[in-house]
């Protein structure tokens, strides 16, 4: 398998997976250990040491929108919080988005119904200090086609990324290029929060 077969499967076999139970299922059990492996190995070498979960469920049933995800274990190690950068599967049609994001349920706790305001707010001044990189990652918006809470919170905390055609995940040369000029986008990013960030003494915290 590859990155490219991996995404391509969930792409083409989630619609129909999602009317079978659960537990025990094989593409659930493909998104959270062999989609996940494909993106650990195609991490380049200075982001060895991040985390790479996937997950195919909300609590004990199918997610509107699955995800493998990316966390740089100094930052978070959790798609609740923090920054990282997910694939995420859109509901309604056959694609998949690289997004480099912000963690929802943090911001759902954090805001309840104000809180996709404040994750478009806070998406806005982070594109900012990403700006460098919107070469590589145009996308500004991505839609998951599902009105639930979390897909429309996934959306409102995009920051930048990709979009990928069924068709454009044959190219794997491509897609690990793209992953690699992400991840630098993510180090940057988060490197410069962590500089404006006041320390304990009261001058910028280091990155």
């Amino acid at each position: 398998m590859s990155l490219g077969h991996a995404l391509r499967r969930i792409v083409r076999d989630y619609p129909l997976a999602r009317l079978d139970p659960l537990p025990g299922h094989p593409l659930a059990e493909m998104i959270r250990r062999g989609a996940a492996d494909e993106v650990r190995a195609a991490l380049p070498q200075e982001a060895r040491g991040f985390l790479v979960k996937g997950s195919p469920e909300r609590g004990r049933h199918w997610a509107a929108v699955p995800w493998i995800a990316v966390f740089d274990p100094a930052v978070t190690t959790s798609a609740t919080r923090g920054i990282y950068l997910v694939y995420l599967f859109p509901a309604h049609r056959e694609a998949v988005h690289l997004s480099l994001a912000q963690g929802t349920v943090a911001a759902i706790r954090a805001h309840g119904p104000r809180a996709e305001t404040a994750l478009r707010l806070d998406g806005d001044r982070l594109r900012a200090l990403a700006a460098d990189a919107a070469a590589h990652l145009p996308a500004t918006a991505i839609a998951l086609g599902s009105p639930g809470e979390l897909p429309r919170g996934y959306e409102a905390a995009h920051i930048l990324g990709l979009t990928y055609g069924l068709a454009d995940l044959g190219d794997e040369t491509r897609l690990r290029t793209d992953l690699a000029a992400a991840l630098r986008a993510y180090r940057r990013l988060t490197a410069r929060i962590a500089a404006l960030r006041p320390s304990a003494a009261g001058r910028p915290a280091r990155a």
